[in-house]
């Protein structure tokens, strides 16, 4: 399938996770929502308004030239938004 990335999820989260360039994900997390950055495993913030994390995420991720890739009550991805 062209533009399918098939290196795993080592290689597309390790070119970026650690660095100014790793983007900000918007998950859910126990009824609530946490904004996390690739590669660390514990929540820039957590909480109950999902568009106040979104608005977090953009400042953040605009700052570097990031993503922020927002997902839904399954954890699956729902948008992606370029900064």
């Amino acid at each position: 399938m062209p533009g399918r990335n098939d290196n795993g999820p080592e290689k597309y989260f390790g070119d970026r996770e650690g660095t100014e360039k790793a983007n900000y994900h918007i998950v859910p997390d126990d009824g609530d929502w946490s904004l996390k950055r690739e590669g660390e495993d514990e929540p820039v913030m957590s909480g109950g308004d999902k568009q106040k994390l979104v608005d977090e995420g953009k400042k953040r991720a605009g700052e570097h030239g990031a993503m922020v890739i927002v997902h839904d009550d399954d954890g699956k991805i729902e948008e992606q938004i370029e900064c």
